[in-house]
């Protein structure tokens, strides 16, 4: 039996929001198609983790008026940071709540015939090859409640297309600024890289707000074509009170590699999907993560490798740190499929708890169908060494010091690891805000 949820906008606002928007036919469909079809879809089921009680669903405002900035000088300074001000050109999408406020694409990728644009643009103007690859051999909008409501209510997002035989040196970053209290945000990002090409691409989510309420649904799609290369960096920083569900999956043909480098660091409740499928043969996905819970949050997060092609290789480390009284559940799972022979799978969990109420649970797992191929897990979870702060305060080190280098060291391992650069400057500024 389902739950109704009631939402707050029906199949009129969707029919009329898709119109104002300029989309193409099919896309207004797809929404439409979803909309009537989520109240009968189940919500996802995390593992360990209790949702039914969150709320994903009921929410004021699907739009929130949003001003331009007139130039990068005018942007938040927590923003500033994170993008060079002085570069003549630079490959930047900035999207402030829902609405897109800045993009710039140099000459150079344009001549090349990237396309790097928000979601409503790429619909209107290359409605053709965002239908190819928009909620189809990704994520797609029957899968569960919460893909549907996405596919339904989309209202922000971002679409990079890069073409065969093109390496980009440089990263194109896109940042998604929340400022506004009553924002929901319904955020679709797609990355293509067709055959023989590489990209960076990295995205940050900020709040420039300490707490909110609010509704996040955030879906990404990545695509590596025949011998491509995509690195996918993120830096999640949505504020206290955000209800968050992010799903970010990839999909790796022949001999294409993507990696993931990740840092989630919101401060609300989060329900955290990331799934790589390795479907052509000698095709490679590697996902590093670093996660830092505190206060009273609760966030599942669930890292998924599935070997499809033979020869395959799938990586996953994950480090966490829990403060307060924050729960987390990390599960990570390695599967092969039968017929993915010399396939291997490694994976490593890690959770370090700092208080007596804070909880952290890892969770490996392997699902082998095939004999030829390699596997292998490890997983800890555990306290601060007192052995370690005792050595450390014996220094003369006072114990809050002690306690942020520990915590320093323990994410190091991933932290360094990044093949971002980029991400990893942000992510360490992040980790030390939150663990003082």
């Amino acid at each position: 039996m389902s739950t109704e949820i009631k939402l707050p906008f029906d199949k009129e606002y969707v029919s009329s929001f898709s119109k104002d928007m300029g989309e193409p036919a099919w896309l207004t469909e797809v929404r439409l198609n979803a909309l009537a079809n989520a109240d009968n879809l189940p919500m996802p089921k995390p593992d360990k983790t209790r949702i039914d009680k969150w709320n994903f669903t009921q929410f004021d405002k699907h739009i929130v008026g949003s001003e331009d900035f007139s130039s990068l000088a005018e942007l938040p300074e927590e923003v500033k940071t994170l993008i060079d001000l002085e570069a003549a050109e630079q490959n930047l999408y900035i999207q402030r709540n829902n609405r897109p406020t800045y993009i710039s694409v140099t000459k150079e990728l344009q001549e090349k015939g990237v396309i790097f644009t928000d979601i409503f643009t790429a619909a209107r103007e290359h409605g053709d090859l965002l239908q190819k690859y928009f909620m189809k051999e990704g994520v797609q909008a029957d899968e569960h409640r919460l893909t549907a409501l996405h596919a339904a209510l989309l209202n922000g997002g971002a679409f990079l297309y890069v073409p065969k035989n093109t390496e980009i040196s440089e990263p194109i970053q896109a940042i998604y600024i929340h400022d506004d209290e009553e924002t929901t945000l319904f955020n679709h990002v797609i990355v293509v890289a067709e055959d023989n090409s590489s990209v960076t691409y990295v995205e940050n989510y900020v709040s420039t707000m300490e707490s909110a309420n609010g509704v996040f649904n955030i879906v990404t799609e990545v695509f590596a074509k025949a011998n491509a290369k995509v690195q996918y960096g993120a830096v999640d920083t949505l504020a206290k009170g955000i209800t968050a569900y992010v799903n970010r999956r990839g999909v790796a043909d022949r001999d294409a590699r993507i990696e993931w480098a990740l840092g989630l660091m919101n401060d609300g409740n989060t329900v955290y999907e990331n799934v790589t499928n390795l479907v052509g043969d000698g095709s490679f996905g590697d996902t590093k993560t670093v996660v830092v819970g505190r206060g009273d949050q609760t966030q599942n997060f669930t890292t998924s490798v599935v070997h499809f092609g033979k020869n395959t290789e799938g990586y996953i480390l994950k480090h966490g740190v829990m403060k307060d009284s924050a729960t987390s559940i990390f599960n990570g799972i390695g599967k092969i499929m039968h017929g993915a022979s010399k396939s291997n799978a490694v994976q490593e969990s890690r959770v370090l708890m700092l208080n007596e109420k804070a909880r952290g649970d890892a969770n490996p797992i392997l699902l082998i169908d095939e004999d030829d191929v390699t596997a292998g897990h490890a997983a800890s979870v555990g306290r601060v060494d007192p052995l370690q702060l005792y050595y450390l305060m014996s220094r003369g080190i006072p114990k809050a010091e002690a306690e942020r280098l520990v915590i320093h060291g323990f994410l190091a391992p991933v932290v360094n690891a990044l093949p971002i650069e980029g991400v990893k400057k942000q992510l360490v500024a992040v980790i030390e805000r939150k663990v003082r």
